[in-house]
This record gives structure tokens, sequence and C-alpha cells, in this order.
């Protein structure tokens, strides 16, 4: 019991530079806070203890800020940094290693009464404001990047941002539990969303050719031969405006 609890307050030394003493940990860290009462609670539920289980939480939620299901199945060395508005649901299930910012939800997207909540690997990081949706499977040291919409099944070692969530970069990690690998708030070194990142290749694509076409009009101009005038698109669909594209 007290080896387990050395292990919480160690992990919060780990991942947030703040941390200057065990006595500022046991005294200031909700995460740490929250983390004791759902041990309890946890407890509780599993022994039958339902209603209890659910009123030991609820009074966690009070005063830490974060609502964690006592159904919920978490592993060692979890951390909560900052916390407020954290929400884990019932069947939502966390491996060793991970950790959650504040704003994050881990939820449900039905009514039925089994697994229904998400699956986090080890070594998974979810930044601030992220919202893990519906029984998906989040892969071992995978990044949640702040604000994003996970709804689907998210690969080992993957990257992901944007709503909803796209891969960024399938870099594994070798070692999820090394500090060193720690990425505050799942930042990775490229965080653009991929559609954003097409958009930009196609107008940077446009640009070029636009440049090109002035300068084979400049050459034919220097030669003595007039290019053709541009034809303006119509405001509606025309079979004829292709023809004169054609011709």
């Amino acid at each position: 019991m007290f080896g387990k609890l050395r292990e919480e307050i160690t992990v919060v030394f780990g991942r947030d530079p703040a941390a200057r003493s065990v006595w500022e940990v046991v005294t200031c860290y909700p995460g740490f806070h929250a983390m004791l009462f759902h041990r309890l609670s946890s407890r509780l539920w599993d022994w039958g203890f339902k209603w209890l289980a659910r009123f030991l939480s609820h009074c966690a939620r009070f005063l830490t800020g974060i609502e964690i299901h006592p159904g919920a199945k978490i592993g060692r060395r979890f951390f909560i940094d900052h916390g407020m508005g954290v929400v884990i649901g019932q069947t939502a299930e966390i491996g060793d290693d991970c950790t959650l910012y504040h704003g994050v939800t881990l939820g449900g997207t039905s009514w039925s009464k089994g697994k229904r909540h998400p699956t986090l690997g080890r070594g998974v990081v979810i930044g601030a404001g992220a919202k893990v949706l519906g029984p998906v499977i989040v892969g071992d040291g995978a990044k949640v990047g702040s604000n994003a919409v996970v709804v689907k099944d998210v690969p080992p070692g993957a990257t992901v941002a944007g709503i909803p969530a796209r891969v960024l970069d399938n870099s594994r990690r070798t070692a999820v539990a090394d500090p060193s690998a720690f990425a505050a708030y799942a930042l990775s070194g490229d965080m653009s969303d991929p559609v954003t990142q097409a958009i930009h290749a196609l107008l940077n694509h446009t640009a070029s050719m636009d440049r090109r076409l002035a300068a084979i009009t400049e050459h034919l101009e220097r030669l003595g031969m007039k290019p053709p005038e541009p034809v303006e698109p119509p405001d509606e669909f025309d079979p004829a405006y292709l023809n004169k594209i054609v011709d």
C-alpha cells in the first residue's frame, strides 16, 4: 500500500517541474487527491458498496474538480496535471504511466450497460481539453493533442490531433516509461492538421503554377507571339465554357 502511495507521489516529480517537495504534492495537487479518493471508492465499488463508492467519488469531484467513476480501472503511476474538468467514465480502462491534463473527457457515446468508454494503453498522454469518446482503444505510447476529439482507435505510438482526430505521426516509442520520452500536453514535432497541410500544399502549388504561366507568357511576348486571352469562368455552369478552354 505504502509502496503504491510512494509511486503516486514520485510520478508527480517526473512529470511536473513545478513540484518542489513531497509536502507540496500531498497538500496542493488535486490530481493526487483525486487518485487517493478513487483508490478507495474503487475498492468499495468492487466490494458491492455501490452507493457509498458513488458518494465518495462525488465528494472527490466537489473537492478536486475531477470526476472519476469508481467503476473505472486505472493502472499505476497515473498522473492528472491541473485536473479541473477531467471526467473519466465508468467502463474506462487506463494503463500504467498515463497522463491526463485538465478538461480531458473519457466519455461514452451509448446508453448501453456494456463497455462504452475508452481504453488507454501504457504511457498514453492526453492534452488539455481533449475528448476520447466511445469504446475506442488508444494504443501504448500514443499522444492525443489538446482539444482533439477521438472517435476511432489510435495506433500505438501515434500522435493524433484535430476534430475528428487524425494521425499526424506514427513514430513508435521504445521506452514509454522513460522520463526523457515524456511529451507535456502531448506535443510532438509537427502538430499540423493533415487537412490543413493538404490545403497549404495546394495553395503553394497554385502559386507556383501562376509564376510559371507568367514566365511563359513573358517569353511568348518577347518572341512576338500574342498569348491567348484568359477565359473568364461563368457564374453558372456552361458547357460552352469547357469548349473554349479546350480550344
